[in-house]
């Protein structure tokens, strides 16, 4: 996790985002579950997930965008604002997975005083993506010395 803000000058089209590990846990898949207000039983249900034709409960689209910002902001720093997130979903994420949150940089550009930085994104598991998109990031730009 990056502890400052990325330098937007210093970023360049193509550069990787640091990498992110995600233990999916049924606490996890739960957790986000609750957090969304998604009551819906295959997240929180195994035996219910079971009679809809799934091995196990799995997350939610909701709780895919929150790591996806966790995942940006992370390489971005703490001063990064995420404008937009857009991923499409591929596989389940079950309980008992691992997510690879990987990206790069696909555009830079400046807009209203601020550094805008637009990235493509993915987290696959054994079975394939689990979700891919793109993201928009606002980062400050460094200040003039006088």
């Amino acid at each position: 996790m990056t502890r400052t803000t990325l330098d937007w000058n210093a970023i360049r089209v193509g550069d990787p985002i640091t990498p992110m590990r995600l233990d999916v846990t049924a606490t996890v898949v739960v957790a986000g579950a609750i957090a969304t207000r998604d009551f819906m039983p295959v997240h929180h249900d195994r035996d219910y997930a079971n009679t809809q034709g799934s091995p196990n409960i799995f997350l939610n689209i909701m709780t895919d965008n929150g790591h996806c910002s966790r995942f940006l902001t992370d390489w971005a720093g703490p001063e990064a604002m995420v404008r937009k997130i857009a991923i499409r979903l591929g596989v389940p994420a079950y309980a008992g997975s691992t997510l690879e949150y990987t990206g790069k940089v696909i555009g830079k550009s400046q807009l209203d005083g601020e550094g805008i930085v637009e990235v493509e994104l993915r987290a696959a598991n054994d079975q394939g993506d689990h979700l891919s998109g793109t993201a928009v990031l606002g980062l400050p730009l460094a200040k003039a010395s006088a």
